[in-house]
């Protein structure tokens, strides 16, 4: 699909009231032509009021549902309100909105109905710990070999994905340290999948979830994950179901415009 139709940018973000806001005000500056949702997964901090007031519109999760629930409020609202392109962008400020350009280009070009943005495609000076980037390259050595493709940063939460992608991530979305699984999902699904080069600034505010002391553990759980997701089966539904305006999405419903 033409990513000409409308098109979402989803933020997901816990506590990051000193930086949603810019993001937010980039997004609309950068990507005019994208709508603006913010996906407030229970902070406890202003974040959801900053978002609004710069002008998103906001989800707020009662509590904390990891990123991979956030993310697929985000699908799920995309999914319900007829968007043809979601694009996810972290609030912390990592993610360059004047790139989704060369994003949304791929998708075009490529034909995919995923594509996320590599910072090891070309050398652009991005350096992760040592632990951390030797699952990256663990990572991606598996997930080539399962998909067949060459994937150079599977662990990239800077994605974006066509109707196709928006309907199998709304319906079912991995919660626990999702990037890799979700790549493993497309592909089962027989969605085409790519990256393509981007640069990413380092996190200027708040602290990753993934650090030194839990790097390991998420390693094994990311392994763990991959290899369940191999052996477990999740059909599509078929055209025209409404199977996710039945699901219990009142939340999403009431989401503002």
């Amino acid at each position: 699909m033409s990513p000409e139709g409308r098109k979402l940018a989803m933020v997901p973000a816990l506590n990051e009231e000193e930086s949603v806001g810019t993001v937010v005000e980039e997004l609309r500056r950068e990507a005019p032509d994208f709508d603006v949702l913010v996906v407030d997964d229970g902070s406890t901090d202003a974040t959801a009021t900053r978002a609004r007031a710069a002008g998103a519109a906001v989800i707020s999760h009662p509590f904390n549902l990891g990123i991979g629930g956030a993310v697929q409020s985000g699908y799920r609202y995309a999914f319900l309100r007829g968007y043809d392109v979601a694009i996810q962008v972290d609030g912390d400020g990592q993610h360059d909105p004047s790139q989704i350009g060369t994003l949304e280009q791929e998708l075009e070009r490529s034909g995919a109905d995923l594509v996320w943005g590599s910072r090891y495609l070309e050398e652009a000076g991005y350096h992760v710990p040592r632990l951390r980037r030797a699952g990256r390259i663990i990572f991606a050595r598996i997930v080539s070999a399962i998909t067949r493709e060459a994937i150079t940063d599977p662990t990239s939460g800077f994605r974006i994905a066509n109707r196709r992608g928006i309907e199998l991530f709304a319906r079912d979305y991995p919660h626990d340290y999702p990037e890799v699984e979700a790549i493993l999902m497309a592909h089962s699904h027989d969605l085409e999948i790519s990256e393509v080069p981007v640069t990413m600034r380092r996190r200027e505010t708040g602290r990753s979830s993934i650090n030194m002391l839990n790097a390991g553990y998420y390693m094994v759980r990311v392994l763990l994950a991959i290899l369940v997701g191999l052996f477990r089966r999740r059909p599509i539904p078929p055209p025209g179901d409404d199977w996710l305006a039945a699901s219990p999405s009142g939340a999403l419903e009431g989401a503002p415009r």
